[in-house]
């Protein structure tokens, strides 16, 4: 079997799996993974660039390098290739967590239990919930939602595509390690600058995708689009200002404004503002974003499978270009 073809029949099993199954309680690979990257901090840490850089190259590569190494292993057996690959995809998104985490305070918003959705925020993001109203989680929770859908599904599948199970374990090896790191705190500003610089390039590729499945899965192309290329590069992030501007876009409402982190405020552009109404609990808002990311995540399977499938095909049919031209 070729491997665009293990590719996309282990990517389909693995989004499946996590449709059916979710995250695991206990156990989860990723978990384990943050406990090996928090072990290597704390032999590691200094507060300067270098040492950070270190620990995001022991880190991030040593999940790629174990990820080429059991591929290698099962090399010779379709079906065990098949059976990694779906499971490192199970493994590596976070799509079904994330709408039920989102579904689940949408619900307690729906029935004004405000303190209940404070409760439930920080399972989604890193917000202070303390300095929300009920319509401010409601926003949260959509803008977690839009850059969790590139993040936790779009992205992982974007790097399976380029370099199957490495590719899969190394994005989301990046990604946290920059959620774990990748802060301005005095403690990361230096150590943890190259593994959010390093998030940065990792996750370009997958947010501009997840932003143009946006605009087609939407509902209001023009919307997603005309929000997009006005409000996006006013973010400060450079992959989840084109996310979210479009999912504000194709949903109609307004993203963006102030928002505050473990204490810190900050006052990030509105993203939609001049044609987006304000986000609103109990309105169905979370709800929409929900489906939306959805339909997001098996577009971008399709495409991602199909990339690699016609790039396997090209290799086949004009082997002198990857091999390249000595004469």
């Amino acid at each position: 079997m070729r491997a665009g073809r293990v590719f996309a029949y282990g990517a389909a099993a693995g989004l499946l799996g996590d449709l059916l199954l979710g995250d695991p309680r206990r156990g989860h690979p990723v978990a384990a993974f943050g406990r090996a990257a928090g072990a290597v901090e704390r032999v590691l840490w200094r507060d300067h660039r270098g040492w950070g850089t270190l620990h995001t190259v022991v880190c991030a590569g040593g999940a790629a390098v174990l990820g080429s190494a059991a591929a290698h292993a099962v090399r010779r057996s379709p079906a065990a290739s098949v059976a990694l690959t779906a499971a490192a995809t199970w493994s590596v998104v976070g799509g079904t967590s994330l709408a039920r985490e989102a579904t689940a305070i949408g619900r307690a918003l729906e029935a004004g239990d405000v303190e209940a959705a404070r409760a439930r925020l920080p399972h989604l993001c890193g917000r202070d919930p303390q300095a929300l109203d009920a319509d401010g989680i409601a926003r949260a929770v959509v803008e977690s939602v839009a850059e969790n859908t590139s993040d936790a599904v779009v992205g992982a599948l974007v790097w399976g595509a380029v370099a199957g199970v490495p590719g899969l374990l190394g994005f989301r090896a990046v990604n946290t390690l920059d959620a774990m790191v990748g802060h301005k705190s005095p403690r990361y500003r230096r150590y943890g600058w190259a593994s959010a610089r390093l998030d940065d390039l990792a996750g370009w590729p997958g947010a501009r995708l997840t932003a143009v499945l946006t605009t087609v899965a939407g509902g209001a192309p023009r919307g997603a689009v005309r929000a997009w290329r006005a409000d996006a590069a006013q973010h400060p992030s450079p992959n989840a200002g084109p996310v979210e501007a479009s999912f504000a876009g194709a949903l109609g409402v307004r993203l963006g404004g102030t928002l505050s982190y473990g204490g810190r405020v900050e006052h990030r552009p509105v993203l939609n503002g001049a044609a987006g109404r304000a986000v609103r609990a109990g309105s169905g808002d979370i709800d929409r974003a929900v489906r939306l990311s959805r339909r997001v995540g098996w577009l971008a399977l399709g495409v991602c499978a199909g990339a690699r499938l016609l790039a396997r095909r090209a290799a086949a049919k004009n082997p002198g270009v990857t091999k390249g031209r000595t004469s």
